[in-house]
């Protein structure tokens, strides 16, 4: 994993298979909060941050020139592991850096 400072967000990196996973789990939690379905769903780039568990900062390309910032937690495998959408941010661009929020 990249240099992280102890509660400090990482550096943008090139998605994963386990943040596609991530993003894989959430898909349907996004399409009823946005009201939209996604025929493409891919992830990008992501930013990580280790608290009492994970936060993942992550840009999804949702088709054409479209994209969307989701923000997800995942717990430490003590607590389930389980993971949580608390946001979704649209009308994202290609271009557009990962702010945490």
């Amino acid at each position: 994993m990249a240099n992280i400072k102890c509660g400090g967000w990482s550096e943008t990196m090139e998605a994963t298979e386990d943040i596609q996973k991530i993003c894989d789990q959430v898909k349907p939690l996004v399409e009823q909060k946005t009201n939209k379905i996604y025929m493409e769903f891919r992830a990008v780039e992501y930013r990580s941050q280790i608290v009492a568990g994970t936060n993942f900062l992550i840009k999804v390309h949702v088709g054409g020139e479209k994209y969307i910032h989701l923000f997800v937690f995942r717990a430490l495998p003590c607590y389930g592991g389980g993971i949580e959408l608390c946001k979704v941010q649209e009308d994202k661009t290609k271009e557009e850096p990962l702010v945490p929020l």
